[in-house]
């Protein structure tokens, strides 16, 4: 995380300085002068070493190493930079398929274009469009004689010339022609409707949008439930994340979330938080809702987003976030080099996702301590310098 620098010229440059330190020194960001001189005895008053993490300097000689001091970033929210894909609004984007199998011999709208809701875009022939229209004809013909003979009934019984059953029995066949002829018409308008010849049936656009895929061609035979377009309403986008558990705990519907690609950035809102993990990946969906109105972030985009974090009660739950500088590896664990009375200790620490130049510390740190913010590396070598003089 810090700024590479060989182990042998780190330890040797502090040695040059802790050699040349006899006078008083300025520390820089926060003054170091705030903890109490290095002891001496056999640790030595102008010199450190390494025992279990510790490392003995005075004030002067963190000054005069160049190593500066601050304290860790403690507040209710916190924030998380993870890659994420721009993605159509679930709401927004509907497939359109083929209700009945046949041949594509109409495709009205190609990638891109708009298309208004109730537009013909496809045009599907088949024999099931002709038996389904073919219905539909005969039905209505039916109907047309069910009340034909309804009207006919009605009059003979008016002139006490037919008797009321057969007039009952007209009323009924004219009410089962028309549910008939109904039923007829619904099964042609799922399928589609319309379309011209008795043997075709249009397929209509069921939203408003923008066509975002056609997987067709003109000629084709589809089967039945075949996606013929895609269409998305594009004036709103969603961005998809994953999150590890332990920060989806901390983010909460309407939560900012900061969208960065090169040459733009916007602000989306948190509008769906998974109560399960993705049984693959183990992490949490999240789903982010962006304007779009635009037009300026495309569907399977990548992009960078910063979610904020949420406070869960009280600074014990603040995050707590340190500079990436601020962090080394010591013997496979990664440690924060804490201010003590007599120098610093490697104290090891529980990292969480990078935020900008910054790192969460989810455990091993309160908040509240004096810590090296940058020369961590320094401290590191003079450790390693330590524990080789040990073994020697």
């Amino acid at each position: 995380m810090s700024t590479f620098m060989p182990r042998t010229v780190a330890s040797l440059a502090l040695a040059l300085v802790l050699a040349a330190c006899g006078g008083a020194g300025e520390s820089t960001n926060e003054t170091a002068n705030e903890a109490a001189p290095a002891k001496g005895g056999e640790e030595g008053a102008g010199g450190g070493h390494a025992d279990e993490g510790k490392v003995t300097l005075s004030a002067d000689q963190i000054a005069a190493a160049g190593i500066q001091l601050g304290r860790p970033t403690l507040g209710g929210s916190g924030t998380i930079e993870l890659p994420a894909t721009i993605e159509g609004d679930p709401q927004g984007t509907q497939v359109v398929s083929a209700a009945i199998g046949g041949r594509v011999v109409s495709l009205t709208r190609n990638l891109g274009q708009s298309v208004g809701r109730g537009q013909t875009i496809a045009v599907i022939e088949s024999r099931e469009a002709a038996q389904l229209k073919g219905e539909v004809e005969a039905s209505r013909a039916r109907l047309a004689l069910a009340n034909s003979n309804l009207a006919r009934e009605q009059r003979l019984f008016a002139q006490r010339v037919s008797p009321e059953q057969d007039l009952i029995a007209a009323r009924t066949a004219a009410t089962e022609a028309r549910i008939a002829y109904q039923q007829a018409q619904s099964q042609v308008s799922a399928a589609g409707g319309g379309g011209g010849g008795l043997n075709r049936l249009g397929i209509v656009a069921p939203i408003g949008g923008q066509v975002i895929a056609r997987p067709v061609v003109l000629g084709q035979t589809v089967a039945a439930d075949a996606e013929l377009y895609r269409i998305a309403n594009l004036g709103r986008v969603s961005l998809a994340l994953n999150l590890k558990p332990e920060d989806a705990g901390r983010v909460k519907p309407g939560n900012t979330v900061m969208v960065r690609a090169p040459g733009r950035e916007a602000s989306a809102r948190i509008s769906f938080v998974s109560p399960a993990l993705d049984p693959q990946t183990r992490q949490v969906p999240v789903i982010a809702t962006l304007d779009n109105r635009g037009g300026q972030w495309r569907v399977g985009e990548p992009v960078t987003a910063s979610v904020q974090l949420s406070g869960t009660g009280g600074a014990a739950n603040a995050a707590i976030l340190v500079p990436t500088t601020a962090v080394q590896t010591v013997e496979g664990k990664s440690v924060v080099f804490v201010r003590t009375a007599t120098g610093f200790q490697a104290t090891p620490v529980t990292l969480g996702d990078a935020a900008g130049a910054t790192v969460i510390v989810r455990s091993g740190l309160t908040g509240r301590e004096q810590i090296a913010t940058t020369g961590s590396f320094t401290l590191k070598a003079e450790i390693g310098k330590g524990e080789a003089a040990h073994e020697d």
